[in-house]
């Protein structure tokens, strides 16, 4: 629904499809893969617990109309923000810690293409769920469990809540014992599960990340997965 650091816009595609009614996203972000092509139909349940996150999915699931997306404002390089929303699409982890914030070339971009998009998608988030909390603050339900935690080292350095703050350890217990199917996202340096490769992405200046996955009891995982 809006830009975010490490969402998973491009590799959605590249994911298990789920085989359950429920998707749950402990780390919710901004939600890319509840989002894709008709998964945003299922009961979803977004977790976050970085407070400002949450308050923008509140907002919008909960209050936001199709008017006040339409009114939300322009952004031009140079303008000035201290709106958290406008902040994050600077397209740096950084933008976490920004108070305000100086419009870029960047970030005048990124928020064009998010105003369009919440408005042709809101509709489809009116039904979610949104809890402000820790994952372990999630339904013991059975469901699709779709867990992009901030990835282990340096990668996930920066948010709010950065690797520096997770048990990676307590966290793939947790993960392992949930009902249901789990695709657990990770980059190169997870080696508390058993990782396989998902995709070699390439960034911004050629910067190619590693992406891998832990899949567990995916109905609808067929083939290895996809490397390019």
């Amino acid at each position: 629904m809006f830009y975010y650091y490490g969402r998973k816009k491009q590799l959605a595609k590249y994911y298990p499809t789920p085989a359950f009614d429920t998707i749950i996203e402990p780390f919710a972000g901004a939600a890319a893969y509840s989002l894709y092509k008709n998964n945003w139909r299922k009961k979803v349940i977004l977790i976050e617990k970085d407070p400002k996150v949450f308050e923008i999915w509140d907002w919008l699931i909960n209050h936001a109309t199709v008017e006040d997306i339409k009114n939300l404002p322009e952004l031009k390089v140079g303008d000035r923000s201290s709106e958290f929303l406008h902040i994050i699409h600077a397209a740096t982890k950084m933008a976490f810690h920004f108070k305000t914030i100086k419009v870029t070339p960047v970030l005048e971009r990124n928020w064009e293409i998010s105003r369009r998009v919440m408005l042709e998608n809101l509709y489809k988030i009116k039904h979610w769920e949104i809890i402000n909390g820790d994952f372990t603050e999630a339904p013991d339900v059975e469901a699709t469990w779709f867990i992009d935690p901030p990835y282990k080292g340096d990668a996930g350095m920066g948010y709010r809540f950065g690797s520096n703050t997770i048990n990676y350890q307590a966290l793939a217990l947790w993960a392992k014992a949930r009902r249901g199917e789990v695709i657990f996202c990770e980059g190169a340096e997870g080696d508390y599960l058993p990782f396989k490769s998902l995709v070699n992405l390439k960034g911004v200046a050629g910067k190619v990340s590693k992406e891998v996955v832990y899949l567990q009891n995916c109905r609808n995982y067929i083939s290895e997965p996809m490397l390019f």
